[in-house]
């Protein structure tokens, strides 16, 4: 009896090195593949403020282009409420500039905050299908899967 307590007195209480270490690599392991991913998470969340910026101002073109039925003259240039539109959507956050050349085509310069690179331009040319104003979506935001 006396020989059964002493083996139960001095049984293993807590974790080995071993143990421990695994534990080490595998949160290692986690924290390298789910770093990346959270980061390419904000800097998406943080482009959508820059998509949104044009938002009003493609409403502005579609107006125009519904109203004259053509759309060369939906521009900055040619139409001071696209203008004024353009201008009040470079007060967004991370918006640098919007401009309105053209066609109608916009292109969003976002600023460089947040992941997000100057290179990462938002562009959205218009085009006329049966009265229609339709959408084509380019810049560097597509090579980095933001837009």
């Amino acid at each position: 009896m006396k020989t059964l307590n002493k083996i139960n007195k001095s049984a293993q209480k807590g974790f080995t090195l071993i143990e421990l270490m695994i534990v080490v690599a595998i949160i290692g392991i986690l924290a390298a593949v789910a770093l990346p991913a959270y980061q390419t998470y904000t800097a998406k969340a943080a482009y959508t403020e820059v998509s949104t910026a044009a938002t009003g101002v493609k409403s502005a073109v579609e107006v125009c282009a519904q109203i004259t039925s053509d759309l060369t003259t939906c521009n900055t240039t040619n139409n001071n409420e696209i203008a004024a539109l353009a201008g009040g959507a470079t007060g967004a956050a991370s918006v640098n500039t919007v401009t309105v050349v053209g066609s109608g085509v916009i292109t969003v310069t976002p600023l460089a905050i947040n992941g997000i690179e100057v290179a990462d331009t938002y562009i959205i040319t218009p085009g006329m299908s049966n009265g229609q104003v339709l959408w084509v979506q380019s810049g560097g935001c597509d090579s980095r899967g933001f837009c």
